[in-house]
């Protein structure tokens, strides 16, 4: 239960919904607990009109001291009337108590419930918020399933104990109480008898609840496991199908769906021990009830009567769902526990890029320095950057080129401060990079990834994603400057049309210049390309490139890249190894040098002769 505290807040922010509904719940349940009463009232007067010795030794017709003020005075008024109107208008008020009984039912499902459904919108809202907090190392080491089944599958199960689960225990609590109070005004006698199975039933809630507890948390692992293995499949699905492997994946789903198959039934099993125990136990308490209530009646039909074993057992009946449902409540209650320790494992999971107290937001199209700088991947171990040191003026184009592995794409993560350095700093202006607003600096920094990605949104919204409100005119502008516009008009939509889960219906290439026209309507101070150009064919890299030259005047622009890019003039050159800058300059100069960038060169001059 220590995990569910941390949902008090919300029990705080809608205390008037979850008080309104405990008020409604109380009131439902006054009304109906008045049934039994007025029940017992005409069950007595029916015998005494069929038993005239029964009446003459009963006396009054009903018993004053014993029952609700309420039907107190209803009785007062029928007790003047003939037996007739007394059945008739017993039966009306019967009819009344019912009616009024359910509206409240109506008024507390719409108080508790719905206030279950506005934790659930914000537990997701305050969930999602902290996973778009977390920083990249968080998403290479938690699988895109799992963090699904957290925000959806384990936030549904809270919802079942902030809204049914608390809704059933208010009931059950206030059934109870109603019940046995006017239970021992009637006999006391009779009210053990009646609820002498109860402590038994409570053992078994127990002992059942601890097993319900352990096969939960089992289960909402396993849950994750699945949905992890379905997901991975339906984003590789192409991979599979060009592999023939979808006998092999269909093995592994199998498998772990087997897994929670055979644990949810039996979980399944075990609740079900719940519902045949609580019949039972109601079942003998009932036949208890009317034996002893009987021999009472028997023995002394002065101060017992019928009316009284009619009471309890409409008593016992109405008890029966409130205590049959003490097993759902539970189970509902350890699932819920369950779940919420699951979520707060990762509400409670810091992310490594820490805000700073005071950001600063300096002119981010000045100098740029990285000062000595070492990083090493935190989940593999691998150090990535070793004692790097780089200036960039203001306005310079610089290229950035190494073989695969050499650290390339680690030195963009850092100057977007998708990881922070393990040593040496980065300077935007002369202020640390730590000290930077990140928003601010992420807003005023283009940058086309390696791997690109696409959303299942139209072309048009995919282009100006970066800007809260772009005209048409600027999403093709963009379109224009990375040569995508030709193709997306001769698409039947346009730039309405839509594109598929991570760009799946367009080719790598189109991708690639569609993120680029991304980059570029955002018309930043610095541009960052990483290997943006890696899917297209030699006539579109020059176009596109010749469209960069014009676009990157008087920005910032680095651009990363395992091929070499003639036709742009960088001022300055560094070449990568094993995170060390091996060689750096001037196109020209590294050429006369003839070494590792002019190896590179010359393979590349040689390659593109022989096609």
């Amino acid at each position: 239960m220590k995990y569910l505290s941390s949902l008090n807040h919300f029990f705080w922010k809608y205390r008037l919904r979850l008080l309104l509904g405990i008020i409604f719940i109380v009131l439902s349940n006054y009304f109906r607990i008045l049934s039994p009463q007025l029940t017992g009232y005409v069950v007595n007067t029916i015998v005494q009109k069929v038993d005239v010795a029964i009446a003459a030794k009963a006396g009054n017709s009903f018993r004053p001291k014993e029952y609700d003020f309420f039907v107190y005075k209803i009785i007062t008024v029928l007790d003047s009337k003939s037996f007739g109107e007394r059945f008739f208008w017993s039966a009306m008020l019967l009819i009344i108590l019912a009616v009024i009984s359910g509206v409240f039912m109506f008024l507390m499902r719409q108080t508790i419930i719905v206030m279950s459904r506005l934790i659930e919108y914000d537990q997701k809202n305050q969930i999602f918020t902290h996973y778009q907090q977390l920083d990249t190392n968080f998403y290479k080491t938690h699988s895109t399933g799992d963090l699904m089944n957290r925000i959806s599958e384990d936030v549904s199960r809270v919802r079942m104990y902030v809204g049914p689960a608390i809704m059933y225990f208010i009931n059950l609590a206030t059934v109870l109480g109603f019940s046995i109070f006017f239970m021992l005004k009637a006999s006391p006698r009779l009210t053990i008898v009646a609820l002498s199975p109860l402590p038994i039933l409570a053992i078994t809630i127990y002992l059942v609840n601890t097993i319900i507890h352990k096969k939960s948390q089992h289960i909402q692992a396993l849950l994750s496991d699945l949905t992890t293995n379905a997901q991975e499949s339906y984003s590789g699905i192409r991979v599979i199908k060009s592999f023939v492997q979808e006998k092999a994946m269909l093995g592994f789903f199998t498998q772990n769906s087997e897994a929670y198959k055979k644990n949810a039934l039996s979980l399944a099993k075990t609740e079900a021990i719940y519902f045949p125990s609580m019949a039972l136990m109601i079942g003998i308490s009932t036949l208890i009830t009317i034996m002893v209530g009987a021999i009472d009646v028997l023995k002394d039909p002065t101060h017992h009567s019928v009316g009284t074993i009619a009471e309890f057992v409409m008593y016992i009946q109405l008890l029966i769902f409130p205590v049959s449902a003490i097993g759902w409540t539970a189970s509902m209650t350890q699932r819920a526990a369950a779940s919420q320790k699951r979520i707060n494992e990762f509400l409670q999971t810091p992310s490594c890029i820490l805000l700073p107290g005071n950001p600063l937001q300096p002119a981010l199209n000045k100098k740029i320095i990285l000062e000595n700088i070492d990083f090493t991947y935190p989940h593999t171990g691998i150090n990535a950057i070793k004692n790097f040191y780089l200036e960039i003026n203001p306005g310079a184009k610089i290229a950035i080129i190494g073989k695969t592995g050499s650290g390339k794409s680690t030195i963009a993560q850092l100057l977007l401060r998708m990881y922070d350095v393990d040593k040496g700093v980065i300077l935007y202006d002369g202020v640390p990079i730590t000290q930077i607003d990140l928003t601010y600096l992420r807003s005023n920094i283009s940058y086309v990834p390696q791997d690109v990605f696409l959303f299942s949104e139209t072309i048009e919204k995919n282009i100006a994603f970066g800007l809260v409100k772009a005209p048409t005119t600027a999403v093709k502008k963009a379109a224009e400057q990375a040569n995508v516009a030709t193709e997306i008009e001769s698409f039947p939509y346009g730039y309405k049309t839509m594109i598929g889960e991570r760009g799946v219906t367009l080719s790598g290439g189109q991708k690639q210049r569609i993120s680029i026209a991304r980059a570029l309507i955002k018309n930043p101070s610095i541009v960052i390309f990483d290997d943006c150009l890696s899917a297209v064919d030699a006539r579109t890299e020059k176009t596109v490139l010749n469209n960069l030259n014009l676009y990157l005047e008087n920005k910032t622009a680095i651009i990363i890249t395992h091929r070499i890019f003639s036709l742009l003039d960088f001022d300055n050159i560094i070449v990568l190894d094993d995170g060390k800058i091996v060689e750096q300059g001037k196109h020209a100069t590294l050429i006369k040098e003839k070494g590792y960038y002019a190896e590179m060169y010359n393979r590349q001059q040689q390659q593109e002769q022989s096609l």
